[in-house]
């Protein structure tokens, strides 16, 4: 693999990671405006959606006959893992609700030891040494990026607890995606997937339906939020990781923290102390220590 590939790998998944990172911004902007959660998603999903199917359509056009045609068995089951991602969504948003986005996003990284945990679980093996020390890492940095030890009132537990869920989903979510129809292209699988989400969010749109929906949303934020959370990410990453192989590009994954807390300080203003950036440092440094063979192997 040449060095140019490497660092436009690199590039690719660093962009892709950095739009993820600034979601959880947008959300809670929007929720400032007034707009509630099922609005949030609905737009997201919807307008997302209509993304794909329109660059589906291009690349289509493009291949003609050349396109693999997903079967009804892919489609089911890209479909069934794409709930994973629509509850993903409701529950992360859910939880900037009631937290700091700085701290949301840290809750969404215990994705690195419950991944841990699952994958002991599925192989029926105990984990290796370097992942139990990467866990461990990564619950010490929790601690301290959550400000549990300088603060003397404890985060929202209804946000801790929407954070860890999310966490989990998104655990199911990566475990899922790689697995299922890697014989069709990435933006296909990508549609199928969101169509999946979508069931969930609009399920949870409707459960909690008070008889009105502001349309506003969608010019407003809907556009951002599908742009920077289900069409450019995923393309960019899917884009990338070939180049990168998976332990870089998990390494180079990790930059969405960082720049979600960046957001959050400076536009939303959030607090930020320097022993919660020591907390990001160490998670970070979990990550790294979970791929750093993969990546000696690139």
């Amino acid at each position: 693999m040449s060095q140019n590939n490497i660092v436009k790998g690199v590039l690719l998944v660093g962009l892709g990671a950095a739009s993820y990172g600034m979601l959880a911004t947008f959300v809670k902007l929007a929720y400032g405006e007034g707009y509630t959660t099922a609005e949030v998603t609905s737009s997201q999903f919807i307008l997302g959606i209509l993304g794909m199917l329109l660059i589906n359509a291009f690349q289509k056009k493009r291949n003609g006959n050349k396109t693999v045609k997903a079967s009804k068995k892919d489609v089911w089951q890209l479909m069934l893992a794409g709930t994973s991602l629509g509850l993903t969504s409701l529950f992360y948003y859910l939880a900037v609700k009631y937290i700091p986005v700085s701290i949301g996003i840290v809750m969404l990284m215990q994705t690195v030891w419950m991944g841990v945990v699952l994958e002991g679980v599925l192989t029926k093996t105990f984990p290796s040494v370097r992942k139990v020390i990467a866990a461990l890492i990564v619950l010490t940095g929790t601690v301290l990026a959550t400000n549990l030890i300088e603060s003397s009132a404890l985060p929202d537990w209804r946000g801790i607890g929407w954070g860890l869920l999310a966490a989990a989903s998104f655990t199911t979510t990566m475990f899922t995606s790689n697995r299922i129809a890697i014989h069709l292209s990435s933006t296909q699988r990508s549609l199928f997937m969101l169509l999946g989400g979508a069931v969930i969010v609009f399920g949870f749109a409707a459960y909690n339906w008070t008889g009105t929906f502001n349309t506003a949303i969608f010019l407003k934020w809907g556009i951002v939020l599908s742009l920077f959370g289900t069409i450019i990410p995923p393309i960019l990453m899917n884009a990338g990781f070939p180049h990168t192989g998976l332990g870089l590009g998990s390494i180079v994954s990790s930059l969405e923290l960082p720049v979600s807390v960046m957001m959050a300080y400076i536009i939303l203003n959030e607090n930020v102390t320097a022993l919660q950036w020591i907390g990001i440092v160490l998670i970070i440094a979990a990550i790294i220590v979970m791929n750093i063979n993969t990546r000696k192997r690139v």
